[in-house]
């Protein structure tokens, strides 16, 4: 893990708080670990604003949270989800330190506006900036019911940290085109 002071350094180059680098940074590692996970990385489809900034538009706004379209119903239990994220956990600190409670990830499937099932998830983190007390979170948002109408592409993560891994980050995600035609 990076130290707090490359957040620091960072939040001031872009004028931005350090909780927003923070969180950026672990959106980063927590898409790693995603897709280093092998029944995660062929059934996820990485979508949404952050997705946008962190895969296709370095400049593009800041996002706090992850979207996926999930190609495999069994992934939206909560017993899975736990499990699988507990793993990544473990996986994600043995990599870099950053320390993801298992006891305190959060995951809600329900029934969305179009009755297709969904999930709202929350990841908790002590990152670089080791805050004490309530520990931030990453939002996830999880869907079975999305069409896509063109291929799923891979795409490097833009990660601009010191610990950046030699291979990089990759994502599988909705193509450009797919992503603007959702935002529009």
């Amino acid at each position: 893990m990076i130290d707090r002071t490359e957040i620091l350094a960072v939040a001031t180059d872009l004028s931005l708080a350090p909780d927003v680098v923070e969180k950026d940074y672990v959106l980063g590692w927590l898409l790693a670990g995603i897709y280093a996970h092998d029944k995660l990385a062929p059934a996820w489809a990485f979508k949404g604003g952050t997705c946008l900034k962190k895969c296709y538009f370095e400049t593009y706004r800041f996002s706090e949270d992850l979207d996926f379209t999930i190609s495999d119903q069994s992934h939206l239990d909560e017993g899975f989800l736990k499990a699988t994220f507990a793993e990544i956990a473990t996986w994600l600190y043995d990599a870099t330190g950053l320390e993801i409670p298992a006891d305190q990830l959060r995951f809600d499937v329900y029934r969305n506006k179009r009755n297709g099932l969904s999930c709202e998830g929350r990841v908790y983190y002590s990152g670089p900036l080791g805050r004490s007390g309530n520990l931030p979170r990453i939002k996830l948002d999880l869907t079975l019911d999305e069409i896509l109408a063109l291929p799923l592409v891979e795409r490097p993560v833009g990660h601009p940290y010191s610990d950046l891994p030699e291979s990089g980050i990759k994502a599988r995600c909705y193509a450009y085109e797919e992503l603007f035609g959702e935002k529009v």
